[in-house]
């Protein structure tokens, strides 16, 4: 559940208007369904709000207990210390950008609300990424690697969607 807390918004950031998506979705080569860029999307743009239920910690960790489940597939995104996004319930689009080990989009947590921003140029066809970098727990092994696969092909991809190793 990757999350950034960032200062607020500096002056100069493009966001595209709430109404306006500038990605289409589509079967991806990354993984199930991926967001592809409309039109190209310069550095700095707010791509999109991540949206879904508001819930806590603890009902994210109720409702997805990782161990039970066969592949690991969940739309949660940390928005604080209390509030965890489930955009499985009533989420966006948002919910079907992908994880990349080189991406093109960063997560910015700002105010308790979740954003996705273009760190680079993206062209018109591209798919829209960030690096889940989900939070490493003790005693992670070759077994959460395997149930956290990454297939990027990126050249520096880590080969799991897990954090890099510190």
């Amino acid at each position: 559940m990757p999350s950034r807390e960032r200062a607020p918004a500096r002056a100069g950031r493009r966001a595209a208007p709430p109404e306006r998506i500038v990605f289409a979705l589509r079967a991806s080569p990354l993984h199930g369904r991926g967001a592809f860029a409309t039109e190209r999307i310069t550095t700095g743009t707010r791509v999109i709000e991540y949206l879904g239920e508001r819930i806590t910690h603890a009902e994210a960790d109720a409702r997805y207990d990782d161990a039970a489940m066969e592949h690991h597939h969940t739309f949660l995104m940390v928005a604080n210390r209390r509030v965890v996004i489930d955009a499985a319930v009533g989420g966006n689009e948002a919910r079907f950008i992908n994880h990349s080990c080189a991406p093109n989009c960063e997560i910015v947590t700002e105010r308790g609300r979740v954003f996705i921003d273009a760190i680079r140029t993206i062209e018109p066809g591209e798919e829209l990424t960030y690096d889940y970098a989900y939070e490493r727990e003790p005693g992670d092994d070759a077994l959460a690697t395997t149930r956290y696969p990454c297939r990027c092909g990126a050249p520096t991809c880590r080969g799991t969607i897990l954090a890099p190793e510190d």
